[in-house]
């Protein structure tokens, strides 16, 4: 057993999140442009060497494995990954999930629960299917409905994630909280982030604070803050109404970084320490420099030891600084 990872900051690093893929079936006007000029195929990994960059992480003191992309479930194969990353459960790894845009589910649902899964968070921003189509470019609300269903009946435990997006989706808040308290889903509110080429979409117009939001709910519902974490970056309340339970992922207007625990992989092999610093690692390199692990530790201990306190994503002033130039698609979501 090797010693766990800590950082700078005596931060324990429990939580790994792995994009796959740059692809995605969609095309979110906040997330990627419509004309992607995606990755050379050659250039991603194989899914034997994430399998075993993983698997390093694992043995390094990793917890939680989330699996993202792009969208992890158009990567072909994706499953073989899967059941290969069950093999950790219970035996270092307490959880193996994925965010998804829904789009796959129908088709995955159940071979994602035989391989350990046990709850997914669904990317969904409208219950409107002309909006839905809009701020997709490329999707279809019915399919996604279908394959939350799908989720459902095979024992998966829905999250819904929503990008609060000013004059998008701010008139459909409580039709949203409303939807996912009959459907039992829990609710996570995510201010858009500033990732990616601004002459796609003008962030700052679609910035929606989540404290303006938050206080647009306390209008109509009572909120009991909760002390509930769950290793990400989400702070809940309860509707003590209704009993749901509403999260709110604020890097814009509550800096959520003293606890951070995680770390993002991409799909070539980088590795960043912060998603909202451009500093990375490469671990392509001693991945496939030979069979042996240990100079890949060693590159992974040396990323985790510049991991700094936080990051720089600021909206004030009316102006947009500490951008990511990459996009959310290449990073992982």
């Amino acid at each position: 057993m090797h010693p766990p990872l800590v950082d700078p900051f005596a931060r324990p690093i429990t939580y790994l999140r792995v994009s796959v893929t740059d692809r995605c079936d969609f095309r979110c006007v906040y997330c990627m442009s419509e004309h992607m000029q995606f990755l050379p195929k050659v250039e991603l990994l194989t899914l034997e060497e994430l399998d075993r960059l993983c698997s390093a992480f694992v043995g390094l003191g990793v917890r939680k494995l989330r699996i993202t992309g792009g969208e992890p479930l158009v990567r072909r194969g994706i499953m073989q990954f899967f059941r290969g990353m069950s093999r950790h459960l219970g035996a270092g790894l307490d959880e193996l999930t994925l965010t998804t845009n829904g789009s796959q589910l129908g088709r995955f649902a159940g071979e994602l629960v035989d391989c350990g899964v046990r709850r997914v968070n669904v990317s969904l921003d409208t219950l409107d299917a002309g909006k839905f189509a809009r701020i997709t470019r490329w999707g279809r609300l019915p399919q996604v409905l279908d394959g939350i269903r799908a989720a459902q009946d095979a024992g998966l435990r829905v999250k819904i994630n929503a990008v609060a997006l000013k004059g998008v989706n701010d008139d459909e808040l409580f039709d949203l909280v409303g939807w996912c308290g009959d459907q039992g889903h829990d609710l996570t509110f995510i201010e858009v982030m500033p990732m990616g080429d601004l002459g796609n979409e003008d962030r700052l117009d679609q910035y929606w604070s989540l404290s303006d939001l938050r206080a647009r709910l306390a209008e109509r519902f009572t909120l009991t803050e909760l002390a509930e974490r769950t290793g990400g970056p989400a702070r809940y309340v309860r509707l003590d109404e209704t009993g749901q339970k509403i999260g709110f992922i604020t890097p814009l207007t509550h800096n959520f970084c003293e606890s951070c625990n995680r770390v993002r992989l991409t799909c070539t092999g980088e590795l960043f320490m912060c998603l909202g610093q451009e500093d990375r690692a490469d671990l392509r390199g001693p991945l496939r420099a030979g069979p042996d692990d240990h100079a890949l530790r060693q590159t992974i201990r040396a990323a985790i030891a510049r991991k700094p306190k936080g990051h720089d994503f600021d909206y004030s002033r009316q102006q947009v600084t500490g951008q990511m130039s990459r996009h959310m698609s290449h990073t992982g979501g």
